[in-house]
């Protein structure tokens, strides 16, 4: 899951985003409407958590350009306007949620994943293929019933290739998904998080790599619960 801090309050917004990023998410950050304009026409995001009162192109405005826009992010407005009315109109510019400020960080998390479970291309609650079942909300993964203990960044590898299954996604998709826009093009930590990957998914092999194309999961899929 990709996701778009947008805050002009520095250290509140480093801070979510640290902690987000703990949450296996891969996240951006803008310090005002007009870098958050341009970063959304460059990258895909699942969701944008978004301050009311921001620089540049306010908060209010840069929420209604996101509904015009194809295969939009989900919006979830932060802010320290917390009185119903505000609540309403925030909702009526088109935001998906509403959380004031000060909130309880667990919340937020809460609600960032339903937002990108809402979102019109995403798929349902549990993943699966090939005996893998993934529940992104509860963050739990099992093979042929036996639980699996990954890392963040596998857990998040793991469900991007779910999502994308029976697509492949190459090195520079795994790179926008679950890193973020600081990751190194040619890092290869990619090829490392694989690796761990397969060695905990264990046998039949469940992750195949096709070179110059990138990887993919192999194996019937699984009903979505």
């Amino acid at each position: 899951m990709r996701v778009l801090v947008v805050e002009d309050a520095r250290p509140l917004a480093e801070v979510i985003a640290e902690g987000l990023r703990d949450q296996g998410m891969a996240v951006d950050v803008a310090h005002d409407g007009v870098e958050a304009a341009t970063k959304l026409d460059v990258h895909v995001y699942d969701v944008m958590v978004l301050d009311r009162d921001l620089p540049g192109i306010h908060g209010d405005v840069l929420c209604q350009m996101t509904t015009e826009r194809e295969g939009r992010v989900m919006v979830l407005m932060l802010t320290a306007a917390g009185s119903p009315g505000d609540r309403v109109s925030g909702l009526a510019l088109g935001a998906d949620d509403y959380l004031t400020k000060p909130f309880h960080f667990p919340e937020l998390v809460l609600r960032i994943r339903a937002l990108a479970r809402r979102r019109p291309a995403a798929r349902s609650r549990t993943l699966g293929a090939a005996g893998i079942a993934l529940d992104p909300m509860r963050r739990t993964v099992s093979r042929d019933g036996h639980p699996l203990d990954l890392s963040v960044k596998e857990f998040a590898v793991l469900e991007a290739l779910l999502n994308a299954s029976p697509a492949f996604l190459s090195t520079e998709d795994l790179l926008e998904q679950v890193w973020d826009e600081h990751a190194d093009p040619f890092t290869n930590t990619v090829t490392v998080t694989i690796s761990r990957l397969r060695r905990k998914l264990g046998n039949p092999p469940v992750i195949s790599t096709t070179p110059g194309v990138g990887y993919r999961i192999v194996g019937p899929a699984v009903p979505p619960a």
